[in-house]
């Protein structure tokens, strides 16, 4: 974030009908905040446009400082669709990928898409998941940070996905998530047996369990953060304290209050009013 962004901003919120006061960095050159006294969807309108190259997250301050995470696993904390990836073992990644772009644009229903993908896995050896998490599976560079300064400070995080528990609990554990919440995927004799087990994790479950882990903890709507990038996420994005589409579908980013595009998820901590110096992990940066 150069310099002239702070002025080019300035600008946008003054012709928002705003006022701007002094910036401070977060991060010098790359994230800062700008204090403004206005209308904040105004102010959010203004700013997207003016600074299309950069995020840009409008909130009030006060409330910044989030205390419970909830996120999405797949293309959110880890940079990969876990199902797309089994498929490919299978040689039916193309056919799989494509349901599962339907699915979180929000084109498909979610169970049914879910259940006819998994049953192309039927007699894939069970191996493969472990092959898969191995070689596949990364996590998305700021994942670590995130998690690590949101508990540092006395908050929790849970990982909540429309995936499977032998790809989420792994990911959880290595990311630092208190709990994970996915789908069971069915196994019999030693390979996937074409079935999901169990309740489906739907865009239902991903809300209510954001509800009932901040009732359990008797904590806030407005401590909450939620973050992920499909249709199946929208509820639980709209629901949060603050709720944010992160390099998502179209559909996700028009329901989201804030969008990250460019950034990866180090950008929510800065949203949180960490400064650089304050994270507890760095993923390696």
């Amino acid at each position: 974030m150069e310099l002239g962004a702070l002025s080019v901003a300035r600008d946008a919120l003054t012709g928002a009908a705003c006022v701007a006061g002094e910036a401070h960095w977060l991060d010098a050159g790359i994230a800062a905040d700008l204090p403004f006294k206005g209308d904040r969807l105004a102010a959010r309108a203004a700013l997207e446009v003016a600074l299309p190259h950069l995020d840009v997250i409008v909130q009030i301050k006060a409330r910044r400082r989030r205390s419970f995470l909830i996120a999405d696993m797949d293309s959110t904390m880890i940079t990969c669709e876990c199902i797309d990836e089994l498929a490919d073992y299978a040689g039916l990644k193309s056919q799989v990928a494509l349901v599962t772009e339907a699915a979180m644009r929000g084109e498909l229903d979610f169970e049914g898409a879910l259940r006819s993908r998994v049953a192309l896995l039927k007699g894939l050896p069970e191996a493969v998941i472990q092959d898969c998490l191995r070689e596949r599976v990364k996590i998305t560079p700021g994942a670590k940070a995130l998690v690590g300064t949101i508990k540092a400070n006395g908050g929790a995080a849970v990982l909540v996905s429309g995936g499977f528990t032998c790809f989420a609990d792994a990911v959880a554990a290595e990311i630092g998530f208190d709990k994970a919440v996915a789908n069971q995927l069915g196994i019999s004799n030693g390979a996937i047996d074409g079935t999901v087990q169990g309740d489906i994790v739907d865009a239902d479950t991903k809300r209510d369990t954001l509800m009932a882990e901040l009732h359990a903890r008797q904590w806030p709507i407005s401590a909450s953060l939620a973050v992920g990038d499909g249709a199946n996420d929208i509820p639980m994005i709209v629901e949060a304290g603050l709720g944010v589409a992160y390099h998502a579908k179209p559909k996700t980013a028009a329901a989201a209050p804030a969008r990250i595009v460019h950034g990866d998820l180090s950008a929510l901590l800065y949203a949180c009013g960490y400064c650089r110096a304050d994270w507890v992990a760095t993923d390696g940066r």
